[in-house]
């Protein structure tokens, strides 16, 4: 499948920002899942590219002086290499490209990390192994334990929490696969990207789990909890990172902008 995505996002304040520094991972990468074609990131002033640990696109921007409203917006077109049941693939960095171990996405993070009642949910699922049957079978079982239910959580919300209330969004599910995963040992990330369905009548960022099935080999399975499957031709890879923080499409630091809302548009549209 081939993708044109256009992906705004508009901040508006009621209070002007006096100054406001940001970092985005709003561009998707080429890797063994997906070809881009074109992409194209736009904000106020100049932006600065670079790539960070996990080989994600960043881009940097600063905003000086006072400012009411910053538009971001992220476009381009990108086709999809992976297909239905796809078992795993192999995830190793460019030419000259260092990339951290898989084994760094063991350790649990404050948003990732398993309490008891969460590794003892787990426990049944990856009791003989982490083989792909058994993580499709416990993110199965995390789809019905926390429930998809919009405005129950936010982004600050822990998997933890999510687990304890039963309830949340792609992100709380995503990170609860992680940390399940991370409790056994078992190397796992979060994925931060697009989702199509043309039956949607809006469109907005998704969230899935990547879990590594050799890490000596760097193979992976990516897992997409909300819809139990393994990922196909309908997900579009953003970045990666060991919980939402490290993963986010946009963050930022200001001084002022009080009274802040936000705008998120996002299309896709099939291509030829």
């Amino acid at each position: 499948m081939k993708y044109k995505i256009h992906h705004k996002t508009v901040y508006r304040y009621a209070e002007p920002v006096r100054r406001g520094v940001h970092e985005l991972r709003l561009e998707p990468r080429t890797g063994p899942l997906q070809s881009v074609h074109a992409w194209q990131v736009s904000a106020p002033g100049n932006l600065s590219s670079a790539r960070d640990g996990f080989g994600n696109i960043i881009h940097n921007f600063t905003v000086s002086g006072p400012a009411s409203r910053i538009e971001i917006v992220a476009a381009g077109e990108v086709e999809v290499t992976a297909v239905a049941g796809m078992p795993g693939f192999y995830d190793l960095p460019d030419a000259g490209e260092a990339r951290v171990s898989p084994l760094y996405f063991v350790a649990p993070t404050p948003m990732t990390a398993a309490p008891a009642e969460m590794q003892a949910f787990a426990a049944p699922f990856l009791a003989a192994g982490h083989d792909l049957p058994a993580l499709l079978a416990l993110a199965d079982g995390i789809a019905g334990r926390v429930r998809y239910k919009a405005n129950t959580t936010d982004v600050g919300t822990s998997a933890a929490e999510a687990f304890q209330l039963g309830s949340g969004v792609c992100q709380d599910q995503a990170q609860v696969m992680v940390g399940a995963c991370r409790a056994f040992g078992i190397p796992a990330r979060y994925v931060s990207g697009y989702f199509y369905d043309p039956a949607a009548t809006e469109l907005a960022s998704h969230a899935w789990a990547d879990v590594c099935l050799d890490p000596e080999r760097g193979l992976w399975c990516s897992i997409d909890v909300t819809h139990r499957c393994v990922t196909d031709g309908r997900h579009v890879r953003l970045a990666v990172g060991r919980d939402y923080a490290s993963a986010a499409p946009i963050r930022g630091i200001l001084e002022g902008g009080a009274g802040e809302t936000m705008e998120v548009t996002i299309d896709i549209a099939t291509l030829a």
